[in-house]
């Protein structure tokens, strides 16, 4: 996490060492940088399941407030330029209810203990998914290869539960409209390493308007438990799935550190608060919030002296970024950086992930050079208009090299 603040200082800062200030920044960030607060913050934000407006996803922006009004930012009332630390909470109400799960737990007629539960795995509730009457729902199992959902006209689904070892989306769609009550999906890609860590599972949503049923994604273990209790015949499931789904608002804070030349132009750093992992994203939130408190105690100390507007936005993922940019064309004009502080906690040796820098745009779209590669994201349609030069491609990856060859500090 400390890699990430330096970057921070180091394209914005006012200085004397107009050479190279990497090396003089990188000793001052990590002196201030405390890892503990970021680690707690993201304990913090790990906790809650956060979706756009519902409750976990607003005490976790209530949380990075208080962090904030700590380390010295003051609520804006006019505008961000009155002092020279702010923040604001942006309410915006939501079209459609937000989604909370609560509890959810499988188990097979005649067992006494679920084999697959919410309180030890929060992914199992796929996003959307309605919950089951008063006391969960027993119903058969029904499953389903591959060969078998291409006619799944031929199977009778008429209140049953159905279970294919696919995605839990693409099962909902087949299986409720042919009256399925809820479908059992297993759909772990091989990087993620299923097969070791068995009790993993990749949260994922349905498009359910009308509220038709639930959908449960199982981790490994769970869907041999199934399997091998299928095998030896018929089999019925007790399930439970309790979910709310409510009117709320959609929450998003900007704190602003204000430039002391050029005020108008900014450096903006985001984080999205949804989606319930710790890394994915309370790693980025907790990183973040602590890039701000150090960035405005900095400040404060007369160490640093920003010559343009330093934001940090946590908010929506996508969403937010885009409506910030959007909103305001003049402020947009100013806007001349930014970065996405994504899954900024990863270990990939224990989870098979991968470093990623997306670059802007990504010119591995078109050519590769030296040892480069294209991110893993996809190139995608880019034009040749799209393509133009930036030193701060490659001035990240100098900034993430320096810092990644001395982990442990100066």
């Amino acid at each position: 996490m400390k890699k990430l603040l330096t970057i921070i200082l180091l394209l914005s800062a006012y200085s004397a060492f107009s050479q190279d200030p990497t090396s003089a920044y990188f000793a001052l960030t990590r002196k201030a940088f405390n890892k503990s607060n970021a680690y707690e913050t993201t304990a913090f934000v790990e906790q809650r399941w956060r979706l756009p407006g519902n409750k976990g996803f607003n005490e976790s922006i209530y949380h990075v407030e208080e962090i904030l009004k700590k380390a010295g930012f003051v609520l804006q009332k006019d505008n961000e330029q009155e002092a020279p630390l702010t923040y604001r909470l942006e309410k915006r109400p939501m079209k459609q209810n937000t989604w909370e799960p609560i509890d959810a737990s499988l188990t097979i007629e005649g067992q006494e203990k679920p084999f697959l539960a919410f309180k030890t795995n929060r992914n199992m509730i796929v996003i959307s998914s309605t919950a089951t009457p008063a006391g969960g729902q027993t119903a058969e199992v029904v499953y389903l290869d591959a060969a078998a959902l291409k006619k799944v006209s031929d199977t009778d689904l008429k209140g049953k539960i159905v279970f294919s070892e696919t995605s839990s989306g693409r099962l909902f769609n087949v299986a409720i409209n042919s009256g399925a009550i809820g479908v059992l999906g297993y759909a772990m890609p091989d990087y993620t390493q299923p097969e070791k860590n068995q009790t993993s599972i990749q949260f994922s949503g349905i498009n359910n308007p009308d509220n038709k049923g639930w959908a449960i994604n199982l981790s490994y273990q769970a869907k041999q438990v199934l399997k091998e209790a299928l095998a030896k015949g018929p089999v019925k499931l007790k399930v439970n799935v309790e979910t709310k789904s409510y009117a709320s608002e959609e929450l998003t804070i900007v704190a602003n550190v204000k430039g002391s030349v050029a005020p108008d132009q900014r450096f903006v750093f985001s984080a999205h608060v949804q989606e319930p992992g710790a890394n994915d994203n309370a790693t980025g939130v907790g990183t973040l919030a602590e890039m701000a408190r150090v960035t405005a105690l900095l400040v404060k100390e007369n160490k640093l002296k920003p010559q343009r507007t330093l934001t940090f936005l946590w908010g929506n993922e996508i969403v937010a970024p885009q409506r910030y940019i959007k909103e305001d064309a003049e402020r947009a004009k100013g806007i001349v950086w930014g970065m996405s502080l994504d899954m900024v906690g990863e270990d990939t040796q224990k989870t098979g992930g991968s470093f990623l820098i997306e670059k802007m745009p990504d010119p591995s779209a078109i050519w590769t050079r030296g040892t480069d590669k294209h991110s893993e994201w996809g190139a995608g349609d880019v034009k040749e208009k799209d393509l133009f030069p930036h030193y701060y491609n490659d001035f990240i990856m100098k900034v993430c090299n320096e810092q990644g060859s001395t982990p442990n500090g100066p």
